[in-house]
């Protein structure tokens, strides 16, 4: 069977497995803990903690409460990545054995925050690193103690890139000939002409 929340595919195993998960906690604790979850898929960082104690009373395992997590991150994510509606995405929920006050509970909080989770994965798609800054030094080397006459320019580069997933900036040095920069500069207008007209 087909799911919209899964983009038209057949819903993995692991997620129909993690269902009877969802279905101990009851659903005012479900609906509290995917608050947390779509605070995480935000980019707010997530309460272990508080799901920590939403998730005592099921006597669930740390392996549990993880898989709990990941499951809801899962349907949550996929529903908003394939623009699936609350009232398909409860159905589809459903159909896979949540029951109706869980579904109802967990579409709700989805459709109050379906289009900021929207905007924050557009937002975070298809990015590895940002580049920070781009520093850029010229030599011109005329001689040597090695060589009698080198009359060689070379370009220095320094790219400051912030990693996208912890915010880290770490600098990337390197050095080219003149000839080399000439060709890395050809190509990278060509891809800024590409990227311009694809937007």
């Amino acid at each position: 069977m087909r799911f919209r929340f899964c983009g038209d595919l057949d819903c993995p195993d692991w997620v129909l497995a993690e269902i009877s998960t969802l279905a101990k906690i009851s659903s005012v604790k479900l609906k509290l803990i995917c608050g947390q979850v779509l605070k995480d898929l935000q980019g707010e960082g997530t309460d272990y903690e508080k799901i920590l104690k939403l998730t005592s009373d099921a006597k669930f395992e740390s392996g549990d409460v993880k898989a709990t997590i990941a499951v809801l991150s899962f349907i949550l994510s996929s529903a908003a990545k394939h623009s699936v509606d609350s009232d398909s995405l409860s159905s589809e929920l459903q159909q896979l054995g949540l029951p109706k006050e869980h579904a109802t509970g967990l579409c709700r909080s989805y459709e109050e925050k379906q289009s900021p989770l929207q905007d924050s994965l557009r937002a975070r798609s298809l990015r590895l690193n940002r580049l920070d800054s781009v520093s850029w030094r010229v030599d011109h080397t005329l001689s040597s103690s090695e060589l009698q006459q080198v009359n060689e320019p070379l370009v220095h580069l320094k790219f400051t890139v912030r990693d996208g997933d912890r915010g880290v900036t770490e600098p990337f040095a390197m050095t080219v000939s003149a000839e080399k920069f000439r060709v890395l500069l050809a190509e990278l207008r060509q891809a800024h002409a590409m990227m311009k007209t694809l937007s």
